[in-house]
């Protein structure tokens, strides 16, 4: 995802949430003071499938759907569930607002963690980036990229995570533990959750694939 492709879908989530662009340089220009160069050829998803892992309360019941996958990539919370069924998790995708510990003990343990920078969570960058290994860690931003910090697409943390695979050459992705309806959200989230079935349906189209989490869905999905 080159950012001129990613640019005008930004401005229109900007838009919708009434969220200013500067607050998300800023979060970035702080993130960047940490980071440091990430070697991409870690997360070579070339050929393989990808579990794209979501933290839906269903997750618990799928969760084995992950085990024949080529990689997993897991969003926040969705992360402990994954470790404690018994696999493995490639890649933690956060935004440091719910299980920081997690993302500190997998950097600390050599493990990858793309950390992502948004105008609300600075203060999680101050207080945890400078305690995790930063070389296990992907800094990532839905701003215009900088060095040492990438924009691959994406805005929540369970999308971001498709985009970050497809980036990295997934074959195919499996979407596991995702709920787009979720009842147990507030109204915030509820709306990020309809912008992530509109990505979702964006990155298919750009991929030329049918993601299955999508099915019975897209006819009342606005195309962007």
């Amino acid at each position: 995802m080159e950012f001129l492709d990613w640019d005008p879908v930004y401005e229109l989530i900007l838009d919708d949430f009434g969220y200013p662009r500067e607050g998300d340089e800023r979060a970035r220009d702080v993130m960047a003071a940490y980071a440091r160069p990430f070697d991409a050829d870690r997360l070579d998803c070339t050929g393989r499938t990808v579990a794209v892992v979501g933290a839906a309360p269903s997750l618990s019941d799928e969760v084995d759907a992950v085990a024949d996958a080529g990689l997993v990539f897991a969003a926040s919370t969705a992360a402990d569930v994954v470790r404690e069924a018994g696999y493995e998790v490639d890649l933690m995708v956060t935004d440091l607002d719910k299980n920081p510990e997690t993302a500190l003990r997998r950097t600390r343990a050599g493990r990858p963690v793309a950390a992502h920078a948004h105008g609300d969570n600075v203060p999680a960058i101050r207080e945890w980036f400078p305690r995790f290994d930063a070389d296990h860690v992907l800094a990532t931003t839905q701003a215009e990229p900088v060095d040492g910090v990438v924009n691959h697409g994406g805005f929540t943390d369970g999308d971001r995570a498709a985009f970050l695979a497809d980036a990295f050459g997934a074959a195919s992705l499996r979407f596991v533990g995702w709920e787009f309806d979720d009842p147990t959200v507030g109204a915030e989230k509820a709306k990020k959750l309809r912008w992530a079935e509109r990505l979702l349906y964006w990155l298919e189209r750009r991929r030329g694939d049918r993601f299955a989490v999508l099915d019975g869905r897209r006819d009342a999905i606005e195309p962007l």
